[in-house]
């Protein structure tokens, strides 16, 4: 599965939403520096989904806040 995200750095608390279908509104505490944001998107879409971590793959946007993330089940 393919999903969009739009991702919110340095939040006060961690979420995810779904926006329209395929869109999800990713919101992290952790700040964009040594990919700590990204590792916390991975870690919030893996327990959203109910995969493993090894599951979720940014694989466009690593250093954007428009993510395309794949999700295999």
């Amino acid at each position: 599965m393919i999903v969009e995200a739009r991702v919110s750095t340095n939040c006060p608390t961690s979420s995810v939403k779904e926006i329209s279908p395929g869109v999800l509104k990713v919101r992290v505490k952790a700040k964009p520096v040594e990919g700590k944001a990204n590792s916390e998107v991975i870690e919030l879409l893996a327990r959203h989904f109910g995969v493993k971590e090894i599951s979720v793959k940014i694989i466009r946007g690593a250093n954007s806040n428009k993510k395309t993330v794949e999700i295999l089940k």
